[in-house]
């Protein structure tokens, strides 16, 4: 049986150690299963793969059918915030540490892919987030995001004061070293090491998860995901706000931080039976020492 996925791009963590080697041996496996295989321009050029086809983001979202994402998660949402417009399918392969969104381990993607190549596989579409930022009201910066937005206190000054509002109606002042809003793929981040709890992805909902609260009953809060959340710097020196962990604000007083679903989605293409049940008790660790 042939592909079902006819022109297939590769982008990889070409930081890491022995990554061209792994690029080129998963281009020879893809052109093996009949797909026409294309590197994405930065990974070619930073391994020396060059003697590949090459395209840039718009090339790979006009062209291609399929994403196969080499590296960890930070490679994978990087690629992924820019790819989402175009509706095109990811697929991970796992060179990082954790890997809960690229999760086909690297010495088993021969076996994994091949049937997912021909239409098994188990396809799992995520809400990512619209963020801005309001000076005056002029938006002086824009990201998406795909696991949160944090606002953050500056790393020598105290706590910040944020309101928060929910729709246009106020929720509470919090002074805190930050604030998470966070997707139910940034449940297992950021917010997970901050106290909030874990998010089954199919919920269209985020939560609101405070960092070391001034108030210990300032707790997380799960939210619809289809209204807006506002937070406001009233107080606190060096306040940044960060989309992902990748972009970064520098936030003055009066700065409003505004959230809303965007209008894509990642398509994530998971093996035949997969479970995000399994992929937290791999990754957490769960049940270890359990007979």
């Amino acid at each position: 049986m042939k592909s079902q996925f006819r022109h297939v791009a590769l982008i990889g963590k070409y930081q890491a150690q022995g990554s061209r080697s792994a690029l080129e041996d998963i281009v020879h496996f893809l052109c093996t299963q009949g797909c026409e295989v294309t590197l994405e321009q930065d990974t070619a050029s930073n391994t020396g793969l060059t003697r590949f086809p090459t395209l840039d983001v718009a090339g790979i979202g006009a062209k291609c059918d399929l994403a196969l994402v080499v590296g960890g998660d930070g490679t994978m949402l990087g690629i992924g915030r820019q790819l989402a417009q175009f509706g095109i399918p990811l697929v991970g392969i796992n060179q990082g540490r954790l890997g809960f969104i690229t999760d086909i381990a690297f010495e088993d993607y021969q076996d994994t892919l091949k049937p997912m190549l021909r239409g098994k596989f188990e396809e799992d579409r995520r809400w990512m987030m619209q963020a801005k930022v309001w000076r005056d009201g002029q938006c002086v910066f824009s990201a998406t995001a795909m696991n949160d937005v944090v606002v953050n206190r500056g790393a020598t000054s105290g706590m910040v004061e944020l309101r928060v509002e929910v729709d246009g109606r106020f929720v509470a002042n919090q002074r805190a070293d930050g604030l998470i809003i966070a997707s139910p793929t940034g449940s297992t981040a950021y917010a997970l090491s901050a106290g909030g709890p874990l998010v089954h992805p199919s919920i269209e909902g985020w939560i609101l998860v405070p960092i070391a609260p001034h108030t210990l009953s300032n707790r997380p809060i799960v939210l619809s995901d289809t209204g807006e959340v506002a937070i406001e710097i009233v107080a606190g020196r060096d306040a940044s706000a960060n989309f992902d962990m990748q972009s970064l604000a520098s936030l003055q007083h009066g700065d409003r931080i505004t959230v809303r679903r965007s209008e894509h989605q990642m398509r994530f293409l998971h093996p035949k039976g997969w479970s995000y049940f399994d992929t937290l008790r791999k990754k957490l660790h769960w049940n270890v020492g359990v007979a």
